[in-house]
């Protein structure tokens, strides 16, 4: 089963609650995309172990949040206690919400899982409200062609990579798809792009890990956006 998380939840927990990549770049920029939610209502899809959840609850923002991992989000419920509203749920299927009912949809290092956005996006569009926005973060599209600098960039394809996870090895698959086709489908699903953004690290990042970020103001490697509900 490819990206079985529930193989290796733990383990990713808790390899990325203070890595690099997740807690002092990618949770950090998409909080910053975010702005003031207080009172808006958000929908964290594919929340894992409900970090930004977690971030966003604190800001004062009303959560919800599902995961296609049941053993995700047995460690979500730990985390962020039993009345969290938490369920499973796929991102590639009909989302069990009506339509309109948030204000804001988070989608963290999710859709680079799925090889067709028409479907999943349509989904959320119909979820936000008009004027709601998708936030978001996908592996930057140039990542591939630099793993595989013989690859043809403008393909649709898919790809996989091993990781250690606290410890554990774990592969991930992946479909990389360029940056024209992303905002196409964006456009096609009903949203217009309001930021492209590729971050620094923040604040704390240099002096934490210093020898990553010897020399670097910041690196390649997620592509965030936010895009509005038109």
């Amino acid at each position: 089963m490819e990206n079985d998380y529930d193989a290796f939840a733990e383990a990713y927990a808790a390899e990325t609650e203070n890595s690099l990549l997740n807690a002092y770049y990618t949770r950090p920029a998409i909080l910053d995309l975010a702005g003031d939610v207080d009172g808006r209502r958000i929908l964290d899809a594919g929340c894992g172990a409900g970090p930004l959840f977690e971030a966003l609850r604190e800001r004062g923002a009303i959560m919800t949040g599902f995961d296609s991992s049941a053993k995700m989000l047995e460690l979500a419920r730990r985390r962020l206690g039993d009345d969290a509203a938490l369920q499973v749920a796929d991102i590639g299927a009909p989302l069990p919400f009506p339509d309109g009912a948030f204000d804001d949809v988070i989608a963290s290092l999710v859709l680079h899982y799925l090889e067709d956005w028409t479907a999943p996006l349509a989904e959320i569009r119909r979820v936000l409200k008009p004027g709601g926005r998708l936030i978001m973060a996908v592996n930057h599209p140039l990542i591939f062609k630099l793993v595989h600098p013989g690859a043809d960039y403008f393909q649709t394809a898919k790809w996989s990579d091993e990781y250690v996870f606290d410890g554990r090895k774990a592969v991930l698959t992946y479909w990389h798809r360029p940056l024209h086709a992303m905002t196409d489908a964006f456009t096609a699903a009903g949203f217009r792009t309001a930021v492209v953004s590729e971050p620094p690290p923040a604040p704390g990042a240099h002096e934490r890990f210093p020898e990553d970020l010897a020399g670097k103001t910041a690196f390649l490697s997620f592509l965030f956006f936010v895009l509005e509900a038109v």
